[in-house]
């Protein structure tokens, strides 16, 4: 048992003191000390009472006039977008994506001409040696860029090496996985030694004003390998996308903390490495002279940017009795599951004695709900054999009533549409007309598969 605490409170001012007295050394008053019995104080309490013994800190009201962090720009304007402006001082960035796929391509890219423009720049990676990166630079045509390179996978030597000096506007660690700190037990790449790294290295970059970039691998099923914590530690985290059959890069911001998580970048990989691809409609639309039955054009949208891609459908009538398949790529197929269904209960279409194929082409991935009107023209174009024309495009949401419903930014969709070329459009019938692209519109889905057959 803990010993009681003896105290001595003056009755009339309050102040205690740890002996009695006759008279109280603050106000002077006389015969005013009372015994009091205080708190029962144990060895655990007094350890670890966390409301003394720490430093002040300083508090700043939201509305006082300090300068914000300032952004610095990558000189790719594809990395700006999905950062919302460049990187800013101070801040953690996290790229993951599939082995292969650019991520180390594009940073060394960023860093080259970030360094190029006057900013000072680190690189370290614990996969390559500072040859073989320098190697890769040479391959691009950035052997001359100032970058300073090191190989190193200590955490506890990284940053005794920058803290001695200037520290960099901009440093990346390739990867994050390959990191180890000394304070914890276990071999890189385990949960507790991702921790432990990522929050030494996020703890000088915010108190030095370094940008910070860290890789990531992924898992067989795309997530971001390690612990879920290290995605919330971080500003930004970016996905790097794409399949590696096809050229195309995407870059998606999935949180960030300084702008929108709904821009892309685009990039195409060649052999000079990632080239940005300002009017990525170019890489999802099929160059055809003539109308192929089941094939649509949707002006989809990522973030504020109009991205036109071609669906394509096919429908395979079967022999009696034969099991029907439903197979989907780039869509959601439970998505293509309702509009099949409302297609057979509203209009009196029936896919039940066929095989529906949907696909994005390019290997695009749609997660936007304006696909339903271009994804039920394309299946309606298939099933009775009319081509759509190729100067038409069509956005819509669905309902399970069979009610056709307007969707946001339609005027921005039909833009980017009429500056392609595309002269007519099939959309809700709430959607108000925009530059030179003719409208038809559409209350419910039975009118609108009563204009694709023509009745």
């Amino acid at each position: 048992m803990a010993k009681p605490k003896k105290r001595y409170v003056c009755q009339s001012c309050g102040s205690v003191t740890a002996q009695w007295a006759g008279q109280c050394a603050d106000c002077g008053e006389w015969n005013t000390l009372v015994e009091d019995a205080g708190a029962v104080v144990t060895p655990f309490q007094a350890k670890h009472n966390l409301q003394g013994g720490g430093r002040m800190i300083l508090l700043s009201g939201l509305d006082a006039d300090v300068p914000l962090p300032a952004r610095m720009a990558t000189g790719i304007s594809e990395l700006d977008r999905a950062l919302g402006g460049g990187f800013v001082e101070a801040s953690a960035t996290l790229i993951g994506g599939d082995p292969g796929i650019g991520k180390s391509t594009l940073l060394l890219q960023a860093a080259a001409k970030m360094a190029l423009s006057g900013k000072s720049v680190a690189y370290v990676s614990g996969e390559e040696a500072a040859d073989q990166v320098r190697l890769r630079a040479r391959r691009l045509g950035l052997g001359n860029a100032p970058v300073q390179l090191a190989s190193a996978t200590s955490v506890r030597d990284i940053l005794t090496t920058l803290g001695g000096a200037t520290p960099p506007d901009l440093l990346i660690i390739d990867s994050i996985q390959t990191m180890h700190s000394d304070l914890i037990e276990g071999a890189p790449g385990t949960v507790s030694q991702v921790r432990a790294s990522s929050q030494e290295l996020i703890r000088f970059a915010k108190e030095r004003g370094t940008a910070l970039v860290l890789v990531g691998h992924v898992t067989k099923d795309g997530s971001l390998a390690g612990p879920r914590v290290l995605e919330h530690m971080v500003d930004t985290v970016l996905a790097f996308e794409g399949e590696r059959s096809h050229q195309y890069r995407i870059l998606r911001a999935v949180k960030n903390r300084f702008g929108g998580t709904d821009e892309i970048g685009v990039f195409a990989m060649q052999t000079e490495g990632l080239t940005e691809v300002g009017n990525p409609s170019s890489l999802f639309l099929t160059s055809r002279d003539e109308s192929v039955s089941g094939t649509v054009v949707f002006p989809a949208l990522e973030g504020t940017r109009p991205v036109l891609v071609e669906i394509q459908a096919l429908v395979v009538r079967l022999a009696s009795g034969a099991t029907p398949r439903r197979a989907v790529v780039g869509w959601d197929s439970g998505r293509l599951a309702m509009i099949l269904a409302v297609l057979e209960a509203r209009c009196g279409l029936s896919f039940a004695t066929s095989e529906v194929y949907l696909n994005i082409a390019g290997g695009y991935r749609v997660q936007d709900p304006a696909a339903d009107m271009a994804v039920a023209a394309a299946l309606i174009s298939a099933l009775s054999e009319r081509p759509v024309a190729t100067d038409m495009v069509a956005f819509g949401e669905i309902a399970l009533s069979g009610e056709v419903r307007p969707v946001a930014h339609g005027a921005l969709r039909l833009k980017e549409a009429g500056k392609l070329g595309f002269t007519r459009a099939l959309v809700p019938s709430a959607q108000p007309k925009e530059g030179s692209v003719s409208l038809t519109g559409f209350r419910n889905l039975a009118g609108f598969v009563d204009h694709m057959l023509g009745r």
